[in-house]
């Protein structure tokens, strides 16, 4: 595996660009085909990957809140609610975020007006499951709905599962997950090279099928999220060990790219607190 290196400094010298102008949504680079043939019988074929790509920076901020940072200076946080971090001593504002609401902690109900691009993961305005495909310079951005427990019934298309393609590499956060998906829901979300998912095992999927998601995803960097502690974490990184390495980060930051994805499945546990020994006691 090539190096992950940290990457707080040099994200600091990121430049943001003044405006970020959506476009049509290129060709999935994560799915061979569209999936509506019936709509419009097109077939577009998975783009080659050239031969260098660029460097994508992930950064845990809190709880399911990732930063993602690309090369062209769009940053991106998941499951936002409320803050992007800090580069230094300045706090972020990111140019997009998502959301979902099974819970506060995901999500903000007024966020920063300065956030270009607000992207709530459920029927928020009433007009039917959140649905987005754009494009904002190098970075593509589409959902996948899942459903997810309610108070009384469940609540349809609830959570959103957000793909983000970027450098071509497939990046994909889980949300508030509460079910295995289902067959289109897999063909939907597509290859995942990142993935980001919640492991508590009792607010989101149970351990158990999500060990079983995951493994199906097979995606080449697992980022765990959402867990209580270290027993929960434990318990998480046993049930997977079988199949995939198991490496503790010193750090919120990674960065990655095409080309420096582990040639095995591989969990990286990243840490808030950079005293923690990079091991964290894993094998």
């Amino acid at each position: 595996m090539r190096r992950l290196a940290l990457s707080i400094a040099a994200a600091a010298a990121i430049s943001f660009p003044a405006a970020l102008i959506p476009a049509p949504a290129i060709a999935s680079n994560c799915q061979a085909f569209v999936q509506d043939l019936r709509r419009d019988m097109n077939v577009y074929f998975a783009r080659i990957t050239p031969i260098e790509s660029p460097v994508v920076s992930i950064t845990y901020v809190a709880h399911s809140a990732f930063r993602i940072e690309t090369a062209r200076g769009v940053t991106i946080v998941t499951d936002y609610f409320g803050t992007g971090g800090r580069i230094g001593d300045e706090p972020v504002v990111p140019d997009v975020v998502t959301m979902n609401h099974a819970h506060i902690t995901h999500w903000d109900p007024a966020p920063d007006p300065s956030i270009k691009y607000v992207l709530r993961g459920w029927d928020h305005d009433g007009k039917g499951p959140a649905d987005y495909k754009l494009q904002i310079l190098d970075v593509a951005i589409r959902n996948v709905t899942t459903d997810i427990r309610g108070f009384e019934a469940p609540e349809k298309d609830g959570n959103s599962i957000f793909v983000f393609e970027v450098a071509d590499l497939c990046i994909g956060h889980l949300g508030h997950l509460h079910h295995v998906p289902t067959e289109d829901q897999f063909a939907r979300i597509g290859r995942l090279d990142v993935v980001m998912a919640p492991v508590d095992g009792t607010m989101t999927l149970n351990l158990q099928k999500m060990i079983g998601v995951l493994k199906r995803l097979k995606a080449r960097i697992v980022l765990p999220m959402h867990y209580w502690g270290t027993g929960t974490l434990r318990a998480f990184l046993d049930g997977m060990s079988d199949e995939f390495v198991v490496i503790g980060h010193p750090s919120p930051t990674i960065d990655v790219s095409f080309h420096s994805l582990p040639s095995r499945p591989t969990i990286i546990v990243p840490t808030l607190d950079p005293t923690l020994d990079p091991n964290f006691g894993l094998e």
